[in-house]
């Protein structure tokens, strides 16, 4: 979730306010309708002139993980915001299955009517449930490649679900060779709490320098891959010529990172 608000003083368009969770409402700002969750926080955005690319710096960055998997047959979105990024696999990867899984059935109702997000098919199954309950059904193990996780409330004070449990679930439901991203942000004891519970079951645990809105983008592998950086620069040119991702920024970021932890 961005968590800044450039349309927060706009009026709601649409608002879904089943009972027992978070309102979603929608605002509009030059151009970007923005995913609210009954406050000003943004959970999400699409730029009405292109509404299958991603809007934000950091749901662009929460695709890095193309850099070591090219075709994933099971990508698994945990916390769906605006579905961006299950539009973007949807769409850009269509050998692949994509599941979202997303607790507010108003956010659900919301991305149907005004984000674009398709209706569920043979290959598309946005579920409404909660993240940690699928994580921890066994008929989910071992089923994902990738497994992205983006899971704020409309508090946006860090992650909701950032247990070392629900890390372990994640694991679980991992391939070998898979691959979870995700998103930490909050307050600054939330970093080292989810870094620590990452690297207690994960074999690597990466991150990228915080962005402008203070996300930091986390890549956790289930086996430690190699990083060979002139091969993930010659990946990120392909990415930014089929997928028009600024890939090449993301290898920067990963190459500091390793200078940092030398």
């Amino acid at each position: 979730m961005a968590k800044t608000s450039p349309a927060s003083d706009l009026p709601s368009a649409a608002r879904y306010d089943q009972p027992g969770h978070p309102p979603a409402t929608i605002t509009e700002f030059q151009g970007v309708r923005f995913l609210h969750l009954g406050t000003s926080w943004v959970q999400g955005a699409m730029r009405l002139s292109k509404p299958d690319a991603i809007e934000l710096e950091y749901v662009q960055m929460m695709m890095m993980w193309l850099l070591f998997q090219e075709r994933p047959r099971h990508v698994v979105q945990l916390g769906l915001g605006s579905a961006a990024l299950t539009k973007f696999c949807y769409h850009r990867l269509p050998d692949a299955r994509v599941t979202a899984v997303e607790l507010n059935p108003n956010v659900i109702a919301i991305c149907r009517a005004h984000f674009g997000l398709p209706a569920n098919d043979a290959r598309l199954d946005v579920r409404q449930m909660n993240a940690l309950d699928f994580v921890l059904d066994p008929a989910n193990h071992g089923t994902v490649d990738i497994l992205q996780v983006d899971l704020y409330d409309e508090d946006a004070r860090g992650p909701v679900l950032d247990t070392p449990e629900f890390y372990q679930g994640c694991h679980a439901c991992l391939r070998d060779g898979g691959v979870m991203i995700t998103n930490v942000f909050g307050d600054y004891a939330n970093y080292d709490k989810n870094l620590l519970a990452m690297e207690q079951v994960f074999d690597a645990v990466v991150w990228l320098p915080e962005v402008h809105d203070a996300n930091i983008v986390v890549l956790a592998f289930k086996q430690s891959p190699s990083l060979d950086f002139s091969v993930l620069y010659e990946r990120a040119t392909a990415i930014k010529t089929r997928m028009n991702l600024p890939a090449k920024s993301w290898v920067n970021g990963l190459k500091s990172w390793m200078l940092d932890q030398q």
